[in-house]
């Protein structure tokens, strides 16, 4: 019988790739999200507001998936509304569908399990890197605390199993996310070749010249499938990122010299993204009506103040994976073609020029 998927956020960056991973390996792929997409080949296309618990129960009640894969997330004011309407998405999405088949649900988190929410995101007494597993959660609110105390509860009540996966700063290709770096920094590098901007790096000299690591899409979608299929995989928490290292002020010069600009040197003062961005959405509509490109709303291909607050960080960023290693998930990605991937395809799409 063939493994059904349930991937809740399946428009998202993690969400879209790993639903395409499992069409190709012959998976029955349900997506779902508040604006489907009915044009991907393989998925079926579901539409639901998680919070709206009537009618997503209507249109989860007759799906019997085998798997769920939570892809997703909202962002209140506050993280105490964070964690009320996370945790709420997913008990409404388990309160909606049939459980009778399903054998395993994973959870997409991310870094902030050790960094700490938006309020107080990399604050106050930071971490000892490389990130691992075993670190204790934070003495603060955490959305993400709240999801997988709803996912272990309900694998403990109806009998299945759970992975949960932490992945650094994401690196895929989606449209209308409101966290993406690739996307952000092809925005930003686009304006600076076609104004004459320096192309300045805009985050911290930590992160410049630190050591860090990024999570590609397809790197996290794989591991996620074998968690999903490996007794190995089965109730733990993973981290994911490429398998390399890197700094930025290695990195930085050959996104620059993929966008035909040169990278100017490390500023003295930061000079984060958000406010270079903030008045720039008539630059972009000129620049896609100059070379016809399918999107004129730079908001909608650029998320700066989540690129700052990565860029930002006053922390060198560096995660483990030899739990993963260990139990033989061998996945690995090399950085600098994860953003030039994601760079070719919004290319190709026209989404710059």
């Amino acid at each position: 019988m063939a493994h059904r998927a349930l991937v809740v956020g399946s428009t998202g960056i993690v969400g879209q790739t790993l639903a395409q991973r499992l069409v190709a390996a012959g998976w029955v792929v349900y997506g779902v999200a508040r604006k489907p997409q009915s044009d991907v080949s393989g998925i079926i296309p579901l539409a639901a507001d998680l919070l709206q618990k009537d009618a997503l129960q209507q249109t989860l009640s007759t799906i019997q998936p085998t798997h769920i894969f939570f892809c997703t997330w909202t962002r209140c004011a506050t993280e105490r509304e964070n964690c009320v309407a996370n945790a709420a998405m997913v008990q409404n999405v388990f309160d909606a569908v049939d459980k009778s088949s399903l054998k395993h649900a994973a959870l997409v988190t991310g870094l902030k399990h050790y960094l700490g929410p938006f309020e107080a995101y990399a604050k106050g007494a930071l971490p000892e890197t490389p990130f691992r597993e075993t670190m204790p959660r934070l003495d603060v609110e955490n959305f993400y605390y709240a999801q997988e105390d709803v996912l272990f509860q309900q694998a403990e009540k109806h009998g299945f199993s759970w992975s949960v996966h932490r992945p650094h700063t994401v690196v895929g290709y989606a449209i209308g996310n409101v966290m993406n770096i690739a996307s952000t920094l092809a925005v930003y590098a686009t304006l600076c070749r076609e104004t004459g901007t320096p192309f300045v790096f805009p985050g911290s000299a930590i992160q410049w010249h630190g050591l860090t690591d990024v999570t590609d899409a397809r790197q996290l979608a794989v591991q996620i499938e074998w968690a999903s299929t490996s007794a190995a995989g089965r109730n733990q928490a993973f981290n994911v990122v490429n398998g390399d290292v890197f700094r930025w002020k290695w990195l930085w010069p050959q996104i620059a010299a993929w966008f035909g600009v040169k990278a100017a040197s490390f500023p003295e003062d930061i000079q984060p993204l958000e406010p270079k961005l903030e008045h720039a959405g008539a630059q972009w509509a000129q620049i896609a009506e100059k070379y016809t490109l399918r999107e004129a709303d730079i908001t909608r291909l650029a998320s700066a103040w989540h690129t700052d607050a990565d860029l930002g960080r006053p922390i060198e960023s560096v995660t483990d994976m030899s739990k993963s290693r260990m139990a033989g998930f061998t996945g690995y990605q090399y950085t600098p073609h994860s953003f030039f991937d994601v760079f070719e395809r919004l290319k190709a799409g026209r989404f710059i020029p």
